[in-house]
């Protein structure tokens, strides 16, 4: 397929470049400064362009089969998030591209206890304003009438092999028999292609988690 991609000098967005690239992909990576990516491949093209900027993302967006974002806002700058939600949606559906996959936040996932993982009192005080503008970007994904796909990570994302195996669910926070939610960025990474190349979320949210 032939997919743009945003966010792609962070660290997921680094493992779809990884993950896309290795399942033969076409790959356009849009990014504000293209010294930061020192990845080469000849499927690879690396452009300069703002995800901020709805006519940045028409123009990189038209005549791909998708795109995906990777976007994530700096610290202290997390209402960023919703003007990037409203930027790529506008965005792509003045390119005429429908399908939009994201990678957002673990924070509105519905934990055993029947309420939202960032409202739970373990929640890390300093994380809410991220996971808060996280949970505002979906609302606007799933309003925008485009053929939209949100992945959610577990309540932790760490490093680690990209091992294949996770297991999948849709609002509900996953955990192990201990209690634990983790995914490494690979698998993560891996669990978004492989919703890119075979539908099944459409228009809808899922998590993976092991």
């Amino acid at each position: 397929m032939n997919i743009t991609i945003f966010g792609a000098t962070g660290r997921v967005g680094q493992a779809l470049l990884t993950e896309a690239l290795n399942r033969e992909h076409e790959i356009t990576a849009v990014v504000r400064d293209v010294s930061r990516l020192k990845l080469e491949h000849e499927r690879l093209h690396v452009v300069q362009g703002d995800i901020l900027d709805p006519e940045s993302v028409e123009k990189h967006a038209k005549g791909r089969e998708a795109v995906i974002s990777a976007y994530g806002p700096k610290f202290g700058m997390e209402e960023e998030l919703l003007e990037a939600a409203r930027s790529l949606v506008e965005g792509v559906r003045r390119a005429g591209t429908k399908r939009l996959l994201i990678v957002g936040g673990a924070g509105s996932l519905i934990t055993d206890e029947g309420v939202r993982l960032m409202d739970t009192p373990s929640f890390p005080a300093e994380f809410y304003p991220l996971a808060r503008a996280h949970a505002d970007a979906y609302e606007i994904y799933s309003q925008s009438g485009l053929e939209w796909t949100y992945l959610s990570p577990a309540a932790v994302l760490e490093e680690g092999r990209r091992s294949g195996n996770f297991r999948i669910g849709i609002d509900r926070l996953i955990t192990d028999e201990i209690g634990s939610s983790r995914i490494t960025i690979g698998d993560l990474a891996a669990a978004l292609i492989d919703e890119l190349e075979d539908p099944y979320f459409m228009g809808s949210r899922f998590t993976a988690a092991y």
